[in-house]
């Protein structure tokens, strides 16, 4: 979040990464951009988590930032043809994926939570519940990930064990 609470806007160059943040770093060149000494949390799992604050979460394949997911109600907010992603009506959301698309010639894909993601921009978009409401998530994903079901239907992983950073070895 900015000083006066509005949202702060990240570019987003698909298959590179959003914002400061490029595909392939390293967790410490995450650290770096995102101006953190360490994450809030580290979240256990086939991969490594971390959670940064305001609402940035990032995933490592082999080590090498592979996703980034923008939480629905804080943190960055990124546009795809200059319409927000994160913290929208799910429904509204999916129409415009579809709708985007349809106009562009995107490749589309339902995960089975009826998440829709278009994969040849490496972008899923998911429900998020905060309070008693459902807002879209943006994900940015590499295209490996969104090749594989596994990854797909695992991310993120909410509600794996967390693991505090002060409590971490590394």
């Amino acid at each position: 979040m900015t000083a006066d609470g509005e949202r702060e806007c990240w570019e987003w160059l698909p298959a590179v990464g959003v914002g400061p943040l490029r595909f392939g770093m390293s967790p410490t060149d995450v650290a770096v951009a995102l101006q953190a000494f360490t994450p809030h949390e580290q979240v256990g799992g086939p991969y490594m988590q971390e959670n940064f604050a305001d609402g940035v979460k990032v995933f490592y394949d082999g080590g090498k930032l592979a996703c980034v997911s923008l939480d629905a109600a804080v943190g960055p907010q990124v546009f795809l043809a200059g319409w927000a992603l994160a913290g929208r009506d799910p429904e509204q959301a999916h129409q415009f994926l579809l709708d985007h698309a349809a106009e562009h010639g995107n490749c589309l894909l339902y995960t089975p939570d009826d998440s829709l993601a278009l994969t040849d921009l490496g972008l899923l978009v998911r429900a998020q519940k905060i309070g008693d409401v459902r807002l879209s998530r943006p994900l940015f994903v590499i295209e490996e990930w969104l090749e594989s079901q596994y990854y797909r239907d695992h991310l993120p992983l909410e509600g794996a064990p967390v693991a505090h950073a002060w409590n971490d070895p590394r």
